[in-house]
């Protein structure tokens, strides 16, 4: 075979308290890409629909190219890739939109060489992505893009991931404003430093999510939804937030929270019904604040990227 195509799917990184390792992927939206083998070495970007122009074709500056490029050379392969990259995520939108372009990439790439590394082995190459797109090597989004499921990056060096069970039935809204906010822009307004009160405080709605996810206990996964360290000051950076955040939980959600470094917001109920019903309550406020909006409902997304 000498073309493939394949999609990944968005994500939501952090969690509310996982800062850098929580993550967890949704059904949709999801990027897709067609990546073409070719006789001649170098990877070539042929076209992007749907980014209006704003992503670079250079493969070396664009997320998808530059996984491609370092999965070659890591087999050694003398063959090239053109790769045409559908862009379904917005850009900016805190839904893990570059790493769902390198992750498709990475997954059509190593389909097309007869699948020599694993998922887990392919998750450095779509790191490297990430530098590209904010300056730094996160897994929290590209893990779950790859992965599916709940993952949790355990450290870094050297890398440790390993997924976390979600029960059946979780399901997750996301709400999309049409704002952008740039993750190096997020990134850069959090402190470097945080009190011991905060950080215990963090550690323990940690550590109940991981418990609550797996007993399963809906009531302790919603008492661990709570963020005192990015999201009191990434907040102001979303127009109505708080109020957003209590109308979701007065209309049946568990909790809510910034979908990565924002602007989506998502959160998480017990059913489809009340994650629906949810979406609408959050849309409603943006719509109160003249903001278009897009709403998303699935449950976890488990199998992550695939061959279409």
């Amino acid at each position: 075979m000498k073309s493939v195509r394949a999609s990944a799917p968005a994500t939501v990184a952090n969690v509310s308290c996982g800062f850098d390792i929580f993550g967890f992927a949704v059904a949709s939206p999801a990027d897709e890409v067609v990546v073409t083998l070719t006789d001649k070495p170098g990877v070539v970007i042929r076209e992007i629909v749907g980014d209006d122009g704003r992503l670079p074709l250079d493969a070396s500056r664009n997320t998808s190219g530059v996984a491609v490029i370092e999965f070659l050379k890591a087999i050694k392969s003398e063959q090239g890739a053109e790769i045409t990259l559908y862009k379904h995520l917005a850009l900016g939108s805190g839904m893990g939109s570059s790493a769902a372009s390198s992750v498709a990439a990475l997954v059509a790439i190593n389909h097309l060489h007869g699948e020599p590394l694993s998922r887990k082995e392919l998750l450095p190459f779509a790191m490297e992505s990430e530098r590209i797109a904010c300056g730094s090597a996160h897994a929290d989004n590209v893990a779950p893009s790859l992965l599916g499921g709940f993952v949790l990056i355990r450290g870094y060096d050297p890398l440790d991931v390993t997924s976390i069970p979600t029960p059946a039935g979780l399901f997750c809204t996301l709400v999309h404003p049409h704002l952008e906010l740039k993750t190096e822009d997020s990134r850069r307004v959090l402190k470097a430093t945080i009190p011991i009160k905060d950080a215990i405080t963090q550690w323990g709605n940690i550590a109940g999510l991981v418990v609550g996810l797996m007993k399963p206990d809906f009531g302790l996964i919603g008492r661990s939804l709570k963020d005192v360290v990015a999201e009191p000051i990434r907040s102001v950076l979303i127009p109505g937030f708080d109020r957003i955040k209590e109308e979701a939980v007065k209309a049946g959600a568990l909790g809510c929270g910034i979908s990565g470094s924002g602007p989506t917001i998502f959160a998480l109920s017990t059913d489809a019904a009340t994650a629906q019903r949810v979406g609408e309550a959050m849309q409603a406020q943006f719509t109160d604040l003249k903001l278009k909006s897009d709403v998303f409902v699935s449950e976890i997304n488990n199998a992550g990227a695939k061959i279409l």
